[in-house]
C-alpha cells in the first residue's frame, strides 16, 4: 500500500521535476533521478533505480523540437516505481504495464499545460504594454503553476485512486493471466534495447561504425572478464570457508571496475577524435593566415 504522506511527497515531486526539466536543469527532471527519488520515498531504492534506469534508456533517442510534446518518462517512472513497490509488482512488468502507458497518456496533460501557459503568456504581453509589472510577475508565476499542475493532478489521481486497480491487475498477472505477465516482463526488459535502437537511428553510425564496433567488443570483453573474476572470488570464498580459513573478497574491488574501464576508454577515444578533427581546422586557419600575408 502507498501511505498518504508518500502520495503527498510524490505529488509535490511530480510538480518539481517538470519545472526542473524546463528551467532549473539540476538533473532532477530525468527518469533515472525520478526512479531514485521515488525509490527513496517508497523505501526500495533498488527497484526505483532499475525502473528509472530502464526508462531512461528507453527514451535515449526521444527528443522534442519547438513546442512538440513527448512521452513523460519521468512521471511514468514515478508511478511505475510507486506501484511496483506498493503492490509488489515485478519491476519489468510495472515498467511495461504502467510506466510506458502512463508516460504516453501524460502527453495530453502536457498539451493542456502548454495551452494554459499560452493563456498566461498573452496576459503577460498585456501587462507589458500597460507597464503593470506587479501583475506581470503574478501571471508569469501562474504559467509555472499550470505546468506543475499538468503533472501533479494526474500523478495524485493515479496514486490515490489507482491502488485497488493496480493490485487487482497484479493479482491477475500472477494468476490466470500469468502468461501475459511473463510477456510484459519480457517486453519491459527489451524496452532499453528499443531506446538504443532509436538512438542509433539518429546518430551518425555509418560515419563512426569503427567506434561502435570497438565499444561493443570492449564492453563485452570487460564484462566477461570481471564477471569471471567475481565468480572466481565466490569459489575461493567457498573453498576457504570449507577449510576454515579467512575469506578473500574481491567483489568490492572489481564490482564497478568494468564500467569504469569502459568509460575511461570511451573518453580516450572521444579525446583522440576531437584532437584529430582539430588539426584540419588549425591547418586551414594557418593557410588563411599565409594568404593574408601574401596579400
Amino acid at each position: 500500500m502507498i501511505a498518504w504522506w508518500q502520495i503527498l511527497l510524490l505529488t509535490l515531486y511530480a510538480g518539481y521535476q517538470i519545472m526542473d526539466e524546463l528551467n532549473w536543469y539540476t538533473c532532477a527532471g530525468s527518469a533515472v533521478f525520478s526512479g531514485m527519488i521515488t525509490g527513496l520515498i517508497m523505501g526500495d531504492l533498488q527497484t526505483g533505480l532499475f525502473i528509472g534506469g530502464s526508462m531512461q534508456l528507453t527514451v535515449l533517442g526521444v527528443g522534442t523540437f519547438g513546442g512538440a510534446s513527448r512521452i513523460d518518462a519521468n512521471s511514468g517512472t514515478l508511478v511505475a516505481t510507486a506501484f511496483a513497490v506498493g503492490a509488489g509488482m515485478n519491476p519489468e512488468t510495472a515498467l511495461a504495464a504502467i510506466g510506458v502507458p502512463v508516460a504516453a497518456i501524460l502527453v495530453y496533460t502536457d498539451i493542456a499545460g502548454r495551452f494554459a501557459n499560452t493563456f498566461f503568456g498573452h496576459m503577460c504581453d498585456a501587462d507589458i504594454e500597460k507597464m503593470n509589472w506587479g501583475a506581470y510577475n503574478v501571471h508569469y508565476l501562474f504559467g509555472a503553476v499550470s505546468w506543475m499542475l499538468s503533472r501533479m493532478i494526474p500523478v495524485f489521481l493515479a496514486l490515490a485512486f489507482g491502488q485497488g486497480l493496480v493490485e487487482g491487475i497484479t493479482t491477475a498477472l500472477n494468476g490466470d493471466l500469468k502468461w501475459l505477465g511473463d510477456g510484459l516482463s519480457v517486453a519491459g526488459g527489451a524496452l532499453p534495447a528499443v531506446g538504443f535502437a532509436i538512438l542509433l537511428r539518429y546518430l551518425p553510425v555509418k560515419k563512426h561504425v569503427a567506434y561502435l564496433l570497438l565499444g561493443f567488443v570492449v564492453a563485452a570483453l570487460f564484462g566477461t572478464a570481471f564477471t569471471s573474476i567475481m565468480n572466481l572470488n565466490a569459489n575461493i570464498v567457498a573453498v576457504n570457508g570449507a577449510l576454515g580459513k579467512g575469506a578473500v573478497d574481491m567483489v568490492g574491488m572489481f564490482n564497478n571496475m568494468s564500467m569504469l574501464a569502459i568509460a575511461i576508454i570511451g573518453f580516450a577515444l572521444s579525446l583522440l577524435y576531437y584532437k584529430n578533427n582539430q588539426r584540419p581546422v588549425a591547418a586551414a586557419g594557418a593557410a588563411e593566415g599565409d594568404d593574408d600575408d601574401e596579400l
